[in-house]
């Protein structure tokens, strides 16, 4: 059987704290997303979302996409980039307009749209999305699209996406450097809710916390959009410098021993399983001697876990906080969803769910043709996302009606420069 054509091809970079990862996909003529080549590396010039060292950040992005490119058997110059750092900022908007009873017709909604971009108070930050979740006709919320119908009043809620300029100017420019032009920054929590969350929870009410290697954005959602956000200065690593702080190891070793022998629940065979501190092999002899650890460098199981825990005391407290101060309680602050590479220690929904008294589940990407097994983790969750962020062609209303013209008088030379801007426009 041939493969389905590919009508449509996307590529996506996400720039974490600990790697970074690039993904081609297509959209094939029978709807459906495919997943071509992927490629990854460990980061180097980012620190929690930051770039901070602009020529080792390029060097990590090319190699990623390089190695994308090779799987795929194909060239991409744009590419989506996820954002998690840069003062991220997530509010909402709402516009209004008098419809006077008649059909919706398609312009009334770019009217809309178009009054929307006023009401947007970006207060010196840079604007990375401005899009419309959902349509409300004579108080009926709710309404996906307006058009055809009749009304007396239609609204519009306006989901936008701020954050600070210069670091998002960095990322971009890293991505420049490694010859890439980009399509759009996404918020990764915009992303992250594509992959993980199901149009119901969106609608019902839900909460996304995104655990990533060095930070963790916390967001909530409801009415089908984007409400809030807070961003914590803490991720997985920090528990991995915890754990090779506390035992007096390498880094390197503190994480081994966190991915294969680390839990965030304890059980009482804890205390009686010693686990090596160096990985089979190693040679006889590497890395220091723990700190508690025997003859044959090896710590109690149970000592490496309550390191952990009272790490994820001190991260639970903080999601707790965020999601307090943006309102999550009630009925409608139910469900919590734990995505991201620190979201893959076990035990952790346990755990939480117990610290923040609401059901916790672990959130993933949705099954796709091609997709590797390393991607169907919620490490990856982001990376998809953006894929499948660009597959829905979402709309900004910034790009809507006509573009904005300054009012300029021309005359000598200026009526010249104004004819050949006319000219290369429409010829």
């Amino acid at each position: 059987m041939a493969a389905p054509r590919i009508t449509r091809l996307f590529a996506a970079v996400n720039i974490g704290s600990f790697r970074v990862s690039a993904m081609i996909a297509g959209l094939s003529e029978t709807g459906e997303m495919i997943v071509l080549g992927s490629g990854h590396r460990a980061a180097q010039g980012i620190k929690r979302g930051y770039v901070t060292d602009m020529q080792a950040a390029t060097h990590s992005v090319r190699d990623a996409i390089e190695r994308a490119e090779k799987m795929a058997n194909t060239g991409v110059q744009k590419v989506w980039i996820g954002c998690s750092g840069a003062g991220l900022v997530s509010t909402t908007a709402r516009v209004e307009v008098d419809i006077g009873g008649r059909r919706i017709e398609q312009d009334d909604i770019e009217h809309l749209l178009v009054a929307g971009r006023e009401v947007i108070q970006p207060d010196g930050r840079m604007v990375l999305h401005a899009q419309p979740a959902h349509y409300t006709l004579d108080g009926a919320h709710g309404v996906p699209n307006p058009k055809g119908l009749h009304a007396e009043r239609l609204a519009v809620d306006i989901h936008v996406m701020l954050a600070d300029g210069a670091p998002i100017r960095n990322l971009t420019e890293t991505v420049q450097n490694a010859h890439l032009e980009v399509e759009a920054v996404v918020g990764s929590p915009v992303a992250a809710g594509h992959a993980c969350l199901t149009p119901e929870e969106r609608e019902l009410g839900v909460a996304l916390v995104e655990f990533g290697a060095e930070v963790t954005t916390v967001s909530v959602y409801a009415a089908g959009m984007l409400l809030g956000m807070q961003v914590i200065p803490f991720g997985s690593g920090d528990i991995t410098d915890a754990v090779a702080s506390a035992f007096g190891i390498r880094r390197y070793q503190a994480e081994r021993l966190k991915c294969m022998s680390g839990s965030a629940i304890a059980s009482p065979a804890d205390h009686r399983e010693m686990i090596p501190v160096n990985a089979p092999g190693d040679p006889e002899g590497a890395g220091p001697l723990a700190r508690h650890a025997d003859d044959k460098n090896r710590i109690p199981r149970a000592e490496l876990i309550s390191v952990i825990t009272q790490q994820l005391g001190h991260f639970t407290e903080e999601v707790g906080k965020a999601l307090k101060a943006m309102g999550f309680t009630g009925q409608r602050g139910q469900q919590v969803v734990l995505t991201g590479g620190g979201a893959q220690l076990p035990g952790l929904a346990d755990y939480a769910q117990s610290a923040l008294g609401r059901p916790v589940r672990i959130g993933a990407p949705p099954t796709m043709i091609g997709l590797p097994p390393g991607l169907a983790t919620p490490s990856s969750s982001t990376l998809v996302g953006l894929v499948l962020y660009a597959a829905a062609d979402p709309v900004d209303i910034r790009a809507i009606g006509p573009a904005y013209q300054p009012s300029t008088r021309y005359s000598g030379l200026g009526l010249v420069t104004r004819v050949y801007r006319a000219l290369r426009e429409y010829f």
